[in-house]
């Protein structure tokens, strides 16, 4: 009989549907499949079927809306509603014990509870549900925009198109390869003469940014959901409870045997050690453990610090190790003129990735540690991210080998290289016209975090300079489509791209500006506190070393560091060449319209604006002087209500706090 001549009920599709969820739930939240992926597959081909004969039937939840007919044109980036954190890492039980006195500290004597989880080595996305159907998924991007992979994230199994509450929630979590879906994809690319991945980590990401979701299918990519990315609405009290509520919910959580309550650092270590020793055998990547505030109440109350949060920490496992051979030592020129030497390895397998250069550090360093060509060495991975070198085995030492020792010249430009009082580090002076130190400049300048220049990648920016076409950042904003026109593969779209992205860069926030600089120990966080405290680049300018030291967060370092970098006649000249091109750092301005209504006043955001983002509507509070949390409490003025709003809207009537919806709101601006 054909599929055409055979009859179904809507009640049959529908159960099918529950049927093949069942399963879902049994495969990836219990472990425990009672079905082969051949029956799988055949109940998936009975809902197509009938699919296709009632297309009016279809569920958002049926397993055929995972997948999108057409592949995506790229991702469109997106803000979110509540910033995406990392965590501060520790290694130690000292480290662990001082977390804990520093809680101690702020949260007053009390006995304490903190949850303690898996650390997972995967990548971090953030999902919205809905009326219980999957509406959004983000990456974190740089933490406060990412991109938009709603259709990859539906294109894997173990996250359900649907869940069980109609509220609209958000949830943090992380994707994830098993170890056996990395070594199928491997033992596939070696078959086509592919270049393999490195590890389970870098395969995740990399199937996230695939343009189409079919492809992601493929991939068997899992998941895992640990967090609400607004606390203040999540339905619990504490983050233990949290893993059982979104396990509740039919989301992938972790299971009892990798969360743990503990109240000292002795029971947090033991979890640690306990976990350490099953690390090995577990079918994913983990690098750590998290140790988190128990009580959500409390989270809100400490609050985070520049891009992580005060109430957790991650203790990571000591680093693996491996034997290699240095076959060479080559030095590299930084965008400081710092001269680094690198050695250069036979490829070893460390920690799940493959090792070919490990840095050297400076010449001290390679003196104390006697490492020389063709030596035997001991390498690690620094908190698992970075290769270095621990010892040389000198039983493997050959007889004819000799110390090595730092070029006395400029490896880029042939310049006398000095080593300045005070300092371990050998430079090339050449700052202007080092080729390499250029090149690393105008790196720094166009990457994401600063001017975010897409297009100008590192051929791109090596052609540039070979050809002479720029010397410095500035030289950038005087490019022209026959400049460009003789680069090589640069046709009339690349050209009209990488001139459109330059324009737009123009316009940058001061705080980007400010760290494309490049300024000596000013990184993301102290760019911004620099940012708020001077408003506008004229005014940084002007700063005097005391004012510096003031502003909270600012170290005496970096202090001196500013104040010297605005002394360099150099450095001035190309800031000068930069807003006279037309770039124009946008000030930040804390208040920005004087004696508002909204002066002093305490605002508390919750639901969905229709004509806002969250960000976008707490900016415009703060411009007029209000405030921003996170909870409702006696203190606060308003409550902004949108579409969906949550618990706290309940609250804030108990305690009697105004409730604005977004027409009101729009009055009061």
């Amino acid at each position: 009989m054909s599929a055409k001549q055979v009859s179904f009920t809507h009640k049959q599709y529908t159960q099918y549907i529950e049927e093949i969820h069942k399963h879902d739930r049994l495969y990836f939240l219990e472990a425990k499949p009672v079905i082969s992926d051949y029956e799988y597959d055949q109940l998936v081909k009975k809902v197509e079927e009938m699919e296709k004969m009632h297309p009016e039937w279809i569920d958002p939840s049926s397993p055929t809306q995972r997948l999108t007919d057409q592949p995506s044109k790229g991702f469109i980036q997106v803000k979110h509603t509540t910033p995406m954190l990392s965590l501060s890492n520790t290694y130690s039980q000292e480290e662990v014990e001082d977390f804990i006195k520093r809680m101690q500290k702020w949260l007053g004597p009390q006995n304490l509870q903190f949850c303690t989880e898996l650390k997972m080595d995967g990548v971090a996305i953030t999902v919205c549900y809905q009326d219980g159907k999957l509406l959004q998924a983000l990456t974190r991007g740089d933490g406060k925009v990412g991109d938009d992979i709603t259709a990859n994230i539906k294109a894997i199994r173990s996250i359900p198109l649907c869940i069980k509450t109609k509220k609209r929630i958000e949830v943090r979590g992380e994707v994830f390869m098993l170890h056996r879906v990395f070594q199928k994809l491997n033992q596939s690319k070696v078959a086509v003469g592919d270049e393999l991945w490195a590890n389970p980590r870098n395969a995740a990401a990399g199937s996230l940014k695939l343009l189409d979701a079919n492809q992601v299918a493929k991939r068997s990519l899992s998941a895992v959901f640990y967090a609400f990315a607004n606390e203040a609405e999540a339905p619990c009290t504490t983050q233990y409870d949290c893993h059982h509520y979104l396990k509740s919910l039919g989301l992938p959580s972790f299971s009892d045997a990798y969360i743990k309550r503990c109240h000292t650092a002795d029971e947090i270590m033991e979890f640690a050690k306990q976990i350490e020793k099953k690390r090995h055998h577990l079918a994913f990547d983990i690098d750590g453990i998290v140790v988190k505030i128990d009580l959500l109440k409390d989270h809100a109350e400490l609050g985070v610090t520049g891009k992580s949060p005060r109430w957790a920490i991650a203790y990571k496992f000591a680093p693996e190790q491996a034997e290699t051979k240095i076959r060479d030592i080559t030095v590299q020129v930084g965008r400081t003129g710092v001269l680094t030497p690198v050695a250069e390895l036979e490829p070893v397998l460390l920690a799940g990735s493959t090792i070919a250069r490990a840095t050297l550090h400076n010449r001290e360093e390679i003196e104390r540690k006697d490492i020389r060509i063709k030596d035997y060495v001991i390498i690690e991975k620094g908190g698992d991210v970075i290769p270095k070198v621990l010892q040389v085995n000198l039983k493997k030492r050959i007889k004819s080998s000799t110390p090595w020792d730092m070029p006395h010249f400029c490896p880029s430009c042939g310049s006398k290289v000095v080593q300045y009082e005070g300092e371990v580090a050998m430079r090339c002076p050449n700052t202007k016209n080092c080729p390499e130190q250029v090149m690393r400049k105008i790196f720094f300048f166009a990457s994401k975090d600063a001017m975010n220049i897409e297009h100008l990648g590192d051929k791109v920016t090596k052609q540039l300079i070979a050809k002479k076409l720029i010397r410095s950042v500035a030289d950038l904003y005087q490019l022209t489509k026959e400049d460009l026109a003789q680069l090589e593969g640069f046709k009339e779209k690349s050209i009209q791209n990488l001139l459109n992205s330059i324009d737009k860069s123009r316009h940058v926030s001061l705080d980007r500006f400010i760290l494309a600089l490049g300024i000596k120990y000013v990184g993301e966080g102290s760019a911004e506190l620099l940012a708020q405290a001077a408003r506008t680049i004229d005014r940084l300018l002007e700063m005097h070393m005391d004012e510096l030291r003031k502003i909270q967060g600012i170290g005496e370092k970096t202090a001196i560091a500013v104040v010297e970098y605005f002394k360099d006649p150099n450095y001035l000249q190309e800031i000068k060449a930069l807003l006279e091109a037309g770039v124009k750092p946008q000030s930040m301005q804390t208040i920005q319209i004087e004696n508002h209504y909204f002066a002093n006043k305490i605002f508390v955001l919750t639901g969905t604006l229709k004509e806002y983002s969250r960000i976008d509507a707490a900016l415009l509070i703060k411009e007029r002087g209000g405030r921003v949390t996170n909870s409702v409490s006696r203190n606060t003025d308003y409550l902004l209500i949108g579409e969906d709003p949550g618990s706290k809207l309940a609250k804030a009537q108990e305690y009697k706090v105004h409730i604005l919806n977004e027409q009101a709101f729009k009055k009061l601006l």
